[in-house]
């Protein structure tokens, strides 16, 4: 019992030093045309499907759905086609923050997408600045799509450290984010 009591409380201490964070905003590609956010970089050639197919990235992320609305940052990785029916992909993107006070700040995303479903989650596994040690992940629903315009709403959801007390209770922190693992 006595052993419990500990853990239970050393589970308060830990979850009182991470910071959960909502975040919401659009992600805008262009897929064709004099400038293109994403563009085809390697094909495999056993097929006329576009199974194994990767793209490279360079969105950009907009605090609205429109286009001229506030732009927050570019999310910038890979894209790869698998599966079959080449409807879903893998994607490692990093959401880097450009302004506001996320400014310097990104969030990682490694996951599968199942990009014809409208509403889908990925996962955030990572993050730098603000959000250190993050680990969430994010609710996504299309908002349009054709051959060469995507807009995706993204809700997030992170648990990560806080920078400042990371520098003051770093063993803590370290300890915490092993356990919750």
């Amino acid at each position: 019992m006595k052993g419990t009591l500990v853990s239970t409380r050393f589970l308060m201490v830990c979850l009182s030093k991470m910071t959960v964070t909502h975040l919401h905003f659009f992600l805008h590609e262009t897929l064709g045309g004099k400038n293109p956010l994403a563009v085809e970089v390697a094909q495999a050639n056993i097929s006329s499907l576009p199974f194994g197919t990767l793209y490279a990235i360079d969105d950009i992320l907009n605090i609205g759905l429109e286009d001229n609305s506030e732009v927050i940052g570019n999310p910038q990785g890979l894209a790869l086609t698998v599966g079959g029916n080449t409807t879903t992909g893998v994607m490692y993107v990093d959401f880097g923050f450009t302004k506001g006070k996320f400014k310097g700040s990104s969030i990682s995303l490694f996951s599968r997408n199942p990009i014809t479903n409208t509403e889908r989650e990925v996962v955030v596994v990572g993050g730098r600045g603000k959000f250190r040690i993050a680990k969430g992940f994010a609710l996504l629903k299309t908002y349009f799509l054709n051959a060469t315009t995507v807009i995706v709403d993204f809700n997030v959801t992170l648990i990560h450290t806080d920078p400042i007390l990371e520098t003051q209770f770093s063993w803590i922190v370290w300890l915490c984010t092993t356990l919750l693992e």
